[in-house]
């Protein structure tokens, strides 16, 4: 009887006018074709920045632009390395900063916050999205930088004797205030999405942990963070994007010094910033080094993309080659614990 209503349905797919076939062909050329233009759309800002930033790339050559230290309007002299730099650095410390904390934020509200608390806090969190790049720049050069100066001085001081961090002056606009904006920044970004991934764990899963004895951070430890990690290093890596393309609020609160800064605590410039500052009155060479700056950006953007992939795609495959094993072994302690009890 199965075989005949299988067969009996086979028949009914069959004998389907293509008319009625119609709607999936329509929806499956539809979406085909904007994934498609969404490539194009991609190859073609590439393409154009390639074509505007041509001349710049032939003055100075490419790896002599994004290698060169000088960047000098009045002398035509453009090397993006300062902008490179101060944009890593901006970014690297607004994951080093950011990242626990958003991780921590999404560990409580998911695992450990009450009910009453949970919603209104989740909210709360969110809503740091909606405050706009520009409130965020001129809250920090305004209000978070002059309080943090003696703070930042202190810290220069006592590390003098570390490269980059300690020694020199503090100026108000600085690496370390701009990495801390873009952190606060990212924050919600990241803590959505870890948030997310953490609400995906079996419950199976904790549950045997705490059913081994295991208190509540060793169940997080042993049951969340390992099934979470592929989500959670894709969330800190959309993150990095967010802060590795920010304009308005990096362009307030790093300075515009187009050189190498000798300390955390000194003026810098980012790519996206230089763009912001000077393109309206760029005009000929210095038009062209800013679209070159723009495909630099683009660039690096790409390669952040392509690493999170890797990262995301390998992080998975490792949870799933041994995630049982690890288990076993890490619950084998716990276990021995509560049979010693």
């Amino acid at each position: 009887m199965e075989s005949t209503a299988l067969s009996s349905g086979e028949r009914a797919i069959l004998s389907r006018s293509p008319l009625a076939r119609l709607p999936d062909r329509a929806l499956r050329f539809t979406l085909t074709l904007l994934a498609a233009l969404i490539l194009a759309l991609i190859v073609y800002f590439f393409v154009r920045l390639v074509g505007e930033a041509r001349p710049a790339f032939a003055r100075e050559g490419v790896f002599g632009f994004v290698f060169n230290n000088e960047w000098n309007v009045n002398a035509e002299r453009f090397g993006a390395l300062p902008l490179v730099v101060g944009t890593l650095i901006t970014s690297a410390l607004a994951l080093l900063i950011g990242v626990p904390v958003a991780l921590a934020t999404a560990l409580y509200t998911a695992e450990l916050a009450h009910a009453r608390v949970r919603t209104p806090l989740t909210i709360l969190v969110e809503l740091l999205a909606a405050v706009p790049s520009v409130v965020y720049g001129l809250w920090g050069i305004f209000f978070l930088a002059p309080r943090l100066k003696g703070a930042e001085q202190w810290v220069a001081d006592r590390l003098s004797w570390l490269p980059f961090v300690g020694g020199g002056s503090v100026t108000i606009p600085n690496y370390f205030v701009a990495g801390l904006i873009l952190a606060i920044m990212i924050l919600p970004i990241v803590s959505a999405i870890s948030r997310e991934v953490i609400a995906t764990v079996p419950a199976d899963h904790k549950e045997a942990a705490l059913g081994l004895g295991a208190t509540r951070w060793e169940m997080i430890r042993t049951a969340v963070l390992p099934f979470c990690r592929a989500g959670i290093v894709g969330g800190a890596m959309l993150g990095l994007g967010r802060a590795i393309g920010e304009t308005i609020a990096v362009t307030i609160v790093i300075g515009d010094a187009p050189q190498l800064g000798s300390h955390l605590f000194g003026q810098g410039y980012s790519l996206a910033a230089v763009i912001a500052n000077e393109f309206g009155e760029a005009q000929g060479l210095h038009r062209s080094a800013l679209f070159a700056a723009g495909l630099v950006l683009f660039v690096l953007t790409l390669l952040v993309n392509a690493i999170a992939r890797v990262l995301v795609s390998r992080a998975a495959r490792t949870r799933g080659s041994s995630s049982t094993p690890r288990a076993a072994d890490e619950t084998q302690p716990i276990a021995g614990a509560v049979a010693g009890v």
